[in-house]
């Protein structure tokens, strides 16, 4: 069942060292509309809150901070404000660090928090709410259990607290500091009411994310680069030769230029220990304290970049120990989110190109992953057959708007592109290139994975077409980005 995010708004005027360091956030937020990337959507506003920490900086939620045209910071009592600016952000973890854009302000006189050592199922947590009259509210839970939750962008798993809590209706806000003891303790950011259960981000992972950024430069948590699937079934146990007794997972995917193809590791391969760790069928492992975890978290949270950790895989049925060295992510196939960026986009004599991304197929409204295009939807289910085609991103024709070098055209869309007069496409900024040249009978061929399979542009055509509307008010008839070598 769905945790409903339950908005509220804290202030800690009521008791010692919280409240010192807790500060209001008003953020303003406009993202790109994902059917007509040329234009934004309205504004909308968020308010929250945040702690303070050394240096006069500020740490709350992704959710704050994304997509954010103006940030402001306000005293507790809503008498000072602050213009602030992002210091660092990482929408999977789901957390943000502020600062003023400008001189301190009111935050010279604030107390910055203490961070809480790592707290276990069984104990208490506290959390403030603050009315619109500044009368605060106290409401403690207890740890339930440590779990990797995803509170933010849905791909995100991070180590949480799951708190049960009856928590109490309050202002609208979109995070709220947990304490233990006095110390913050983590973050929470989601409640649900009928279960009376709270999804909080664990201070383990405020503290790498924290540490991550003492020299200024935020790098963001490492990623393996598998896919892997459970080895529960005996018959599948017995092909891969492991022990009826023995745990490990199969890996589906080997995500190219990631930590574990670089080590060496190979779709086929099992999974068995990480950095001594066993690993069960199921893919969990037993935490000296949490208790029993998903084993992501020894990558994301455990480990850091440019560590070298040691992982046991089973290679063709012979146990094999490697070293493997935490590198930095691949850019994805298909983008997980596109916060904070403006999306590319292409338009040639009335055809709309796209790069199929994660936030493009959940424009089709709540029920996506039903109503969206099944051939984009495949691509989210199997990436891998689209990145052994050597495709960077995925080039697709979102729409056709009806003009002169579109006619018969104009009912197609979600189609994605294979190649344009003979060359593949591995991006939009690939793309673009071969539109620069006028084919030999000028005609451009662009060849997609769905009927009519080809379409042809007369180049003279779109020319026009593309005149028309710059003529006609269109700000830009694209927007590219450039290509790392």
């Amino acid at each position: 069942m769905k945790r409903f995010i339950f908005y509220l708004l804290l202030i800690g005027s009521t008791f010692a060292e919280p409240g010192d360091s807790v500060v209001r956030i008003n953020s303003t937020l406009q993202n790109y509309n994902a059917a007509q990337p040329w234009e934004k959507n309205p504004p909308r506003t968020r308010k929250g809150l945040g702690v303070l920490l050394p240096e006069h900086q500020i740490l709350t939620t992704a959710a704050m901070a994304a997509d954010a045209i103006y940030i402001e910071l306000k005293s507790a009592d809503n008498t000072l404000n602050l213009p602030a600016k992002v210091v660092a952000i990482d929408y999977e973890a789901n957390l943000a660090l502020l600062a003023p854009d400008g001189d301190a302000g009111f935050l010279s006189d604030l107390e910055p928090a203490k961070l809480s050592e790592p707290v276990k199922p069984g104990s208490e947590l506290s959390f403030y709410q603050l009315e619109n009259n500044a009368e605060s509210l106290e409401t403690r839970g207890v740890i339930r259990s440590m779990e990797l939750l995803s509170t933010f962008v849905p791909t995100g798993y991070f180590l949480g607290y799951v708190v049960k809590a009856s928590m109490q209706t309050s202002d609208n806000s979109f995070t709220l500091p947990a304490f233990h003891k006095g110390q913050l303790a983590g973050i929470l950011t989601s409640y649900n009411s009928k279960d009376q259960l709270c999804d909080v981000i664990s201070i383990d992972i405020v503290k790498a994310f924290l540490k991550d950024n003492e020299d200024g430069s935020y790098q963001g948590f490492p990623r393996l680069g598998v896919g892997t699937t459970t080895t529960e079934d005996p018959h599948f146990r017995s092909w891969l030769k492991l022990p009826e007794d023995g745990g490990g997972l199969y890996i589906s995917r080997v995500l190219p230029s990631g930590s574990a193809a670089k080590a060496g590791i190979e779709k086929g391969d099992v999974l068995l220990t990480v950095s001594g760790f066993q690993i069960d069928r199921r893919g969990y492992y037993t935490h000296p304290d949490y208790g029993t975890l998903f084993w992501p978290h020894l990558i994301k949270g455990a480990s850091v970049l440019g560590q070298k950790i040691p992982i046991e895989i089973l290679h063709q049925g012979t146990p094999k120990t490697l070293e493997v060295e935490l590198v930095e992510s691949p850019e994805p196939l298909l983008q997980d989110h596109g916060y904070d960026q403006a999306p590319p986009f292409l338009i040639k004599g009335g055809l709309v190109f796209q790069e199929l991304s994660r936030g493009y197929l959940e424009a089709f409204g709540k029920d996506w992953t039903k109503r969206a295009p099944l051939n984009l939807l495949d691509v989210l289910s199997n990436p891998e057959d689209y990145e052994k085609q050597g495709r960077r991103r995925l080039v697709i024709l979102t729409r056709v708007i009806a003009t002169e070098a579109t006619i018969g055209y104009d009912r197609l869309s979600s189609q994605i592109i294979t190649s344009v007069n003979g060359q593949s496409i591995a991006g939009l900024p690939e793309l673009a290139e071969v539109f620069k040249s006028t084919p030999s009978n000028g005609i451009h061929t662009i060849e997609t994975d769905r009927i009519p399979y080809k379409i042809f542009l007369d180049e003279v055509l779109a020319d026009k077409v593309d005149a028309d509307f710059i003529q006609r008010g269109l700000p830009s008839l694209s927007r590219l980005y450039e290509v790392s070598q």
